[in-house]
């Protein structure tokens, strides 16, 4: 059980905190239920991460089922879980990786490795001024989900 490793927030209060207070590190924020089998298996791979990126990122976990998260769930638009976000000094960084959504990480990594070359890739464009960067990742290894929009 590694979820219990890392913090978990389920008060609107305490995400615009985390968000706020974190100066120069990436923030994840991982959106999703302790109770979820793909969500474990990121915990399990975020967890065992922490440790390696504390110099440069910070990790915490979201529960999407907390009424006064669902201003988040809305706002970034989490139907699937679990969902990864990130931030560098309170602003949303965004990752071309390929699919349609930009603004978030659906789905989870396939090893420790890959998400720790995200993260620092999103720290040093960050570093750089920018708020949007190319994944790293081969093609192959990130997840693809089928977006639908309704009422088009």
């Amino acid at each position: 059980m590694s979820s219990y490793l890392l913090p978990t927030l389920s008060r609107k209060r305490e995400v615009d905190g985390i968000i706020r207070d974190t100066v120069d590190k990436v923030l994840v924020l991982r959106f999703g239920r302790c109770s979820d089998a793909a969500c474990l298996q990121l915990d399990d791979i975020l967890s065992k991460s922490s440790r390696e990126i504390s110099k440069f990122a910070t990790i915490a976990l979201v529960d999407i089922d907390a009424e006064e998260i669902q201003v988040y769930v809305n706002y970034f638009d989490i139907t699937l879980i679990p969902s990864t976000i990130f931030f560098f000094n309170a602003h949303h960084m965004k990752m071309d990786s390929g699919t349609a959504d930009h603004t978030k990480w659906i789905g989870s990594f396939h090893s420790k490795q890959d998400f720790i070359d995200v993260v620092e890739t999103i720290f040093r464009g960050a570093m750089k001024g920018k708020l949007i960067v190319s994944c790293p990742l081969p093609p192959e290894r990130i997840p693809r989900f089928q977006l639908l929009f309704k009422d088009l």
